[in-house]
């Protein structure tokens, strides 16, 4: 029987089970390290985070992203993007040096239990946790226009499904969103000869300014405060405070979580995408349809003119959607019993348990409930020290009989018999 069993070993897996090994929880970890940087990005893309924003989060503070750079003989420099192939790397390393070993194979079914939570892996093998934490990343909420979905994948992708783009050397891309995957996507595919276009629903593409000098007079550093999530007050709250955030009234939070960061690409891709791609803001998809050689979209703009174009593949940079029913690996009677708010993602408690005692969530499917932090590697910081905190409460309210649970002095105390609520 487990303490905490984390499923997901992305950057706020890997910084939940640092802290919970730090605090001698008897711990597992699932998941093929940093997956989604490794095997759903393409070579050549960068970090569009400042590496100073971009740390996993370990007690000591000490394996941060500039250390792993001084000690490969990089640079970690403000305003200085870092190659995403690097990033993946520093987490490797990250791992090796903060966490128990990760076990990589793949959680297909987590179920509650009399004790806890029967957690069932591809090879059928089940075990045992007091406690869950589910740090799945985004690739459980891909989202794909619905215009675009019943479309054969030889036509129709996400942008996260490709960890290269050579196959589209020479051909016909339509890219399908606004962002910072869009654009970049579509800057690395014009270079290597693609003809691209980047339709998006936005009237005009918003860039990203580059950011202010990190030493700079007071009166600037007050006016307009560097944060994780850029600079300005409004981001510096989003970043720096998500404890406050989540006491926000319901209706703001999940407007904020809606609205706020929007689509935008990065500064230091604007001039390889204005001067090689065929811009399209202000289209949306219609209808689409597979013709001879591709598929066929109908868009209309914001006048209401329609019109239509032909392309061999549609790659649909269009984000993820973060909703309690896409948790797959949650048995129907476990998901089904999640309150969630409304935007449909769950709902969680000040220490990130969901309304099932035990079970905790981390990384976007948290957004709404702690902020536009929670969309991007700067909300580990937060996240899996609370977290932490919120399974070692759990523990103490909900103990097993005869558990042994270490305690702060580094002793150890056994605890009375008590039920497992839920």
């Amino acid at each position: 029987m487990y303490d905490l069993l984390v499923v997901g070993a992305g950057p706020y897996g890997l910084s939940i089970a640092s802290h919970a090994a730090a605090a001698g929880l008897r711990l597992r970890v699932f998941g093929r390290p940093m997956a989604s940087w490794r095997d759903h990005m393409p070579g050549g893309m960068f970090l569009k985070s400042e590496p100073w924003a971009s740390n996993l989060s370990d007690p000591g503070g000490r394996r941060t992203l500039a250390a792993y750079c001084e000690e490969k003989g990089l640079t970690a420099r403000h305003a200085q993007p870092i190659p995403v192939e690097e990033f993946a790397s520093y987490g490797l390393w990250f791992a090796r040096h903060t966490v128990p070993d990760v076990d990589e194979r793949m959680v297909t079914r987590v179920a509650s239990a009399p004790h806890g939570f029967t957690v069932v892996t591809a090879d059928g093998e089940a075990l045992q946790a007091r406690t869950v934490a589910l740090a799945v990343g985004v690739m459980p909420f891909i989202e794909v226009p619905s215009a675009l979905r019943g479309l054969h994948p030889s036509l129709v992708t996400h942008s996260s499904h490709h960890s290269g783009l050579d196959q589209f050397s020479g051909k016909d891309v339509t890219v399908i969103g606004g962002g910072q995957a869009a654009l970049e996507t579509a800057a690395l595919l014009a270079e290597q000869g693609t003809r691209v276009r980047v339709l998006a629903r936005a009237e005009r593409l918003v860039w990203n300014e580059v950011p202010p000098p990190w030493e700079r007079p007071w009166w600037q550093s007050a006016r307009s405060p560097h944060s994780g999530l850029g600079p300005g007050w409004r981001n510096w709250f989003y970043s720096e405070r998500p404890g406050l955030f989540r006491r926000l009234p319901l209706q703001t939070r999940t407007r904020i979580a809606g609205t706020a960061l929007g689509p935008a690409g990065a500064w230091w891709v604007r001039d390889r995408v204005e001067r090689a791609v065929d811009l399209m803001p202000g289209h949306r998809i219609t209808a689409a349809c597979a013709v001879p050689g591709g598929v066929r979209l109908d868009t209309v703009n914001r006048e209401g003119s329609t019109g239509a174009l032909e392309t061999e593949h549609v790659i649909a940079a269009t984000g993820f959607r973060a909703q309690r029913d896409r948790l797959g690996m949650l048995s129907a009677e476990l998901r089904g019993a999640l309150a969630v708010l409304p935007d449909g993602s769950p709902a969680t408690g000040r220490g990130f348990e969901s309304s099932h005692p035990g079970l905790f969530l981390a990384g976007l499917v948290t957004a709404s409930g702690f902020g536009p932090a929670m969309r991007f590697v700067h909300g580990a910081m937060f996240t899996a020290p609370t977290l932490v905190r919120g399974v070692r409460r759990r523990l103490g309210a909900t103990p097993l009989r005869g558990a042994t649970v270490p305690v702060p002095s580094g002793g150890s105390r056994t605890e009375s018999p008590a039920p497992v609520s839920g």
